[in-house]
């Protein structure tokens, strides 16, 4: 028995309704870990009806969608669940379609299906069940500025003691992520992430199941460096091998376990793949460093376009506009022609995203959706305030930038990562992809004490210019081999430039020739024609042409002719 509870079972889930039982609302508190669940309480304890509770973990590792239907509410783990029910219709949400294109995934809280939602990280419904209110409000429930940790009068400031403080936290982070009654083991890249979890892992359970995919014979090969790690902290280390010949085998099962369509998403799936293949059920990964530890482009990205986009103001917009070729040029001398356009999107339309930062991630920049998308690029300004109205991704973001705006310039962009790039994409890809290989994948650095320190330190205690990640390289660096600390910043990623050169680029053509029925009358056949002959003419990256197949082949399967 706990505080009186007798327990009837020995499933996590128990603890839901007993906690419940307890602390109503308040148990969300008293929760730690990955979580999306729905409560059904008919007692009317805590309201003067019965109640239905909905809620998402302060991360969004688990997803969670609801929907209004002429009969009721309706909710589930997947977008596909809802289509399976009849409870969604499979129509495309225009809105959410600016959003996939702008960045390569459908931004919280909205979805490719029109009335569809996701509930945003963090977030909590209560729903009177007789209420038949058009969308219910999510309101949030977990801010790490609220935590014990931001309460901490002895918190750290400066790199050495957070570098302690963190160390201690993430050895209890992945001692509990550790737990489990089927093997257990970690994806190895050559990365410090991983490597920094490797290390942990190990000197909790010797002899782990380690494993890297490869990619033989390619720049993108990660195997040298990763088997170093392995060989440092002593891990039962398997390489898995992964070729064009093998993508082209499997890619119509990797597509077909998309929940919703990112650009990433393919890259998740057969990492899944690999850990099935060594025979593991739960997999630890290092996703969330990037964002916690500064280690993306965009960290040095935005503080550019930020100052771009502050001298924009004192230009009026047609003379922006005019001038934006030549930012275009100039920015194309030191960066990619991608990185160029962001550039000269950022000049020429300042006010169209609420921050700088949603610049440096955009795949198709305002501006460059005219060649894509008709109508021409216009946001919606709703606010998702209002009782009534559905919230958009617009208002999600700009929240998120207000929020990013009230933190140091390193936080800030670290908390944007968080809520929109890691919860869009990353997480939302690991969960569904994994789960069609029957693996959990579990994210110790997103342990929610990890998150709620890390968030809450002063950017001189987490950063400095000249060390990458050097928070984590601090706390962990005694652990790993020299060259993983000193390495250049990799991207896991597979060789998509070779191989959509290769053995993919008829699939892309055939797919670009025939668009799915429900997607073509929303974009521009010459400009998606024009998209994939730039990427093979060496004039943008790969993720623009493959995001546009993956969206046409995800339409395909899963919305009405």
């Amino acid at each position: 028995a706990l505080c009186g509870h007798r327990f009837a079972t020995q499933s996590d889930t128990e603890i839901l309704v007993h906690a419940w039982e307890e602390w109503g609302e308040d148990a969300l508190n008293e929760l730690q870990g990955m979580f999306a669940f729905a409560l059904l309480d008919l007692r009317q304890r805590y309201a003067t009806a019965p109640i239905l509770f909905l809620a998402r973990d302060p991360l969004g590792i688990k997803p969670l969608y609801y929907t209004q239907t002429p009969d009721g509410f309706a909710f589930a783990s997947e977008v596909r669940a809802l289509i399976a029910a009849g409870a969604a219709p499979r129509q495309l949400s225009q809105d959410a379609l600016t959003a996939y294109l702008l960045f390569g995934s459908v931004s919280e809280p909205v979805t490719l299906l029109e009335g569809v939602f996701s509930l945003p990280p963090g977030h909590r419904i209560l729903l009177h069940v007789p209420e038949r209110r058009r969308v219910p409000r999510a309101r949030p429930w977990w801010d790490p500025a609220q935590s014990p940790s931001a309460r901490d009068a002895r918190k750290p400031g400066d790199l050495s003691s957070a570098a302690r403080g963190l160390r201690s936290l993430l050895e209890e982070a992945v001692r509990r992520h550790l737990i489990a009654d089927v093997p257990v083991g970690l994806f190895l890249s050559s990365g410090l992430d991983s490597g920094a979890i490797a290390a942990l892992a190990a000197k909790e359970k010797a002899g782990i199941q380690s494993f890297t995919l490869t990619f033989p014979g390619t720049a993108f090969d990660e195997a040298e460096l990763a088997r170093s790690v392995a060989k440092r902290c002593k891990t039962k280390h398997a390489e898995v091998p992964l070729t064009g010949d093998a993508i082209v085998s499997r890619i119509d099962e990797a597509l077909a376990a998309l929940d919703q369509p990112t650009m990433d998403a393919i890259n998740t799936y057969f990492v899944s793949w690999a850990a099935k293949k060594v025979g593991l059920k739960v997999a630890l990964s290092g996703l969330g460093g990037d964002e916690l530890f500064a280690g993306y482009q965009t960290f040095a990205d935005t503080p550019r376009l930020s100052k771009l986009v502050q001298f924009a103001w004192f230009v009026p917009g047609a003379l922006r506009r005019m001038m934006a070729p030549a930012v275009a040029s100039l920015a194309a001398r030191q960066k990619s022609a991608d990185a160029a356009r962001k550039a000269a999107a950022a000049w020429a339309y300042p006010d169209v995203l609420p921050h700088p930062y949603f610049f440096a991630r955009a795949l198709f920049p305002p501006g460059q959706l005219e060649r894509i998308i008709e109508p021409r690029f216009r946001p919606s300004t709703i606010s998702s305030d209002g009782m009534t109205l559905e919230p958009t991704w617009l208002g999600w973001m700009e929240r998120t930038a207000d929020e990013a705006r009230k933190l140091e310039p390193i936080a800030g962009i670290s908390w944007l990562e968080m809520r929109t790039y890691m919860a869009s994409t990353l997480l939302r890809d690991t969960d569904s992809v994994s789960m069609a290989q029957s693996l959990e994948v579990r994210v110790p650095l997103l342990d929610t004490p990890v998150v709620e320190f890390v968030e809450t330190l002063p950017d001189a205690a987490r950063w400095r210019p000249e060390m990458q990640k050097a928070l984590l390289v601090e706390a962990l660096g005694d652990l790993l081999p020299q060259e993983i600390l000193t390495q250049r910043k990799r991207t896991f990623t597979l060789p998509w430039e070779e191989w959509l050169r290769g053995p993919l680029r008829a699939r892309l053509e055939e797919s670009f020739a025939n668009p799915a029925t429900s997607l073509a009358p929303h974009l521009r056949p010459g400009g998606v024609r024009g998209v994939w002959t730039d990427f093979l003419a060496g004039k943008t990256s790969w993720a623009r042409p493959w995001s546009l197949y993956v969206l046409n082949e995800w339409s395909r399967r899963h919305l009405a002719a």
